[in-house]
């Protein structure tokens, strides 16, 4: 086999492949046995008939042409290899030259990675926020335990914002009662705005027996998005009572005897937390900075195919809450050609990561074994809640094994950029990444073979 390989532009080549017919004698031998199994020759049992009746019974030019659909993709795949073409996505091929005992030609073109070095990625340097927790997130923090051990207390006086009420609701359609529109004994928190537009300003001054009606758009059920009459009568109000912060509640709320002790241990467990969001925070702004720093081409095709992969998963999760496109640009505050550009400069970052990854992987040798494969498995699927074996299985039939090795080893890639890196906080106090690649092997740069098997295995799961 020759192969001639021509650059078309950094990122697309064209192959030139030519193959003596001597050199297709397995793709002929697997056509004829499969063409054996399909026909039917008196005289002749079933997968017995030989070739040159074959030829003869359905023509020798199908049976060229059957082998050549046989032999291009294996030919193809030697080719690459042979030339070290680092291929992404699948060829165009066309056949140039086809004859008989002859010799067959045909050129394939495909997208490639470009072709450059990572240099300069060791002793990156990134800030991180500080660790230490602030008096402010401290207090935020018990805030949010007081609120766990509040109480309702009547409150004889008009609803204000933070109240609780109880109330009963009844919409109507020029004067036609709905139905299905009714709901009684529903507790709500003044001021949170989480069910009808309108129902706030309406409860804020109304008292226990208090009746009012107000028009608003409905938002569900069989009249979603119709204006109606609706009827709110308040039951009761209650204010919400947040214990004191003394040792008394601190007796209440934990182990600790006393606030302070409470306080401090508050303190010491944001600490922690914050400790570990500066490993996840040193290792997005490694990355930005390691992905800034080269500057290549990407190839159209591999973007547009990373993009469609975005929006199906997202409509995927969209669909599964029950939400709709329209809703989640409303909530993000963007519009369809906002939303088209983000996800098309996402999808670029997640490209060009991808690929600057890659390089350094194969400049370091870094590979991945059975045991860091296996580790990626479980991590994936404890996180996607199924089991290993399941989340294995489903890699093997999907043929997403080569994915998930390109993931752990991209990981590993990573983690090495993020020991070499010198990370410090605002404060100007150096912080240790040595454990980072441990806490975050669970989320390699790219993510698509686990985004891909984790809703096909809930599908599975499902069914």
């Amino acid at each position: 086999m020759k192969t001639d390989v021509e650059e078309l532009s950094p990122t697309r080549v064209k192959l030139t492949i030519e193959v003596p017919f001597k050199e297709l004698d397995h793709a002929f031998d697997e056509t004829y046995k499969s063409l054996a199994k399909q026909v039917r020759i008196k005289g002749f049992r079933p997968g017995k008939a030989p070739a040159r009746l074959i030829d003869r019974y359905v023509g020798r030019g199908a049976v060229i042409s059957e082998a050549v659909n046989h032999a291009v993709p294996e030919l193809y795949n030697e080719a690459i290899q042979k030339e070290e073409v680092f291929a992404l996505g699948q060829p165009d091929v066309e056949i140039t030259k086809l004859e008989d005992n002859d010799e067959l030609a045909f050129t394939a073109e495909v997208d490639v990675r470009p072709k450059f070095e990572v240099s300069d990625w060791e002793g990156i340097e990134v800030t991180v926020d500080d660790a230490e927790a602030s008096d402010e997130q401290v207090t935020e923090q018990l805030g949010n335990l007081r609120e766990r051990f509040s109480t309702l207390a009547g409150a004889d006086r008009p609803a204000a914002e933070g109240d609780h009420v109880s109330i009963d609701l009844s919409a109507a359609i020029d004067g036609e009662k709905l139905e299905d529109v009714q709901a009684s004994g529903v507790s709500y928190e003044v001021g949170t705005n989480t069910m009808l537009e309108g129902l706030d300003d309406t409860l804020t001054g109304m008292s226990e027996g208090d009746e009012a009606t107000f028009t608003t758009k409905l938002v569900g059920g069989e009249h979603e998005g119709q204006d109606a009459d609706v009827t709110v009568t308040v039951h009761s109000v209650k204010v919400k009572e947040l214990p004191e912060l003394d040792d008394e509640f601190a007796q209440l709320a934990s182990e600790f005897d006393t606030i302070e002790e409470l306080r401090a241990d508050v303190r010491n467990r944001l600490g922690e937390m914050r400790r570990v969001q500066q490993l996840s925070q040193a290792r997005d702004r490694a990355m930005e900075k390691l992905v800034d720093s080269v500057d290549i081409p990407l190839p159209d095709s591999v973007v547009d195919e990373e993009v469609d992969r975005r929006r199906q998963s997202l409509e995927n999760q969209l669909q599964q809450g029950g939400l709709t496109k329209e809703f989640y640009l409303e909530s993000q505050g963007q519009s369809e050609e906002e939303f088209d550009e983000e996800l098309k400069t996402s999808a670029r970052s997640a490209v060009k990561a991808g690929f600057v990854l890659d390089q350094l992987a194969v400049q370091e040798e870094l590979s991945a074994g059975q045991e860091d494969l296996t580790a990626y498995v479980v991590e994936q699927a404890q996180r996607m809640g199924v089991s290993p074996d399941q989340l294995a299985q489903h890699l093997v039939q999907s043929n997403q094994l080569q994915i998930a090795y390109t993931e752990v080893v991209r990981s590993k890639a990573m983690d090495l950029v993020l020991e070499k890196a010198k990370v410090s906080d605002e404060s100007g106090n150096p912080v240790e990444t040595a454990q980072g690649g441990d806490d975050e092997a669970e989320a390699p740069a790219d993510t698509s073979a686990a985004e891909e098997s984790e809703a096909e295995a809930e599908d599975e799961k499902s069914e």
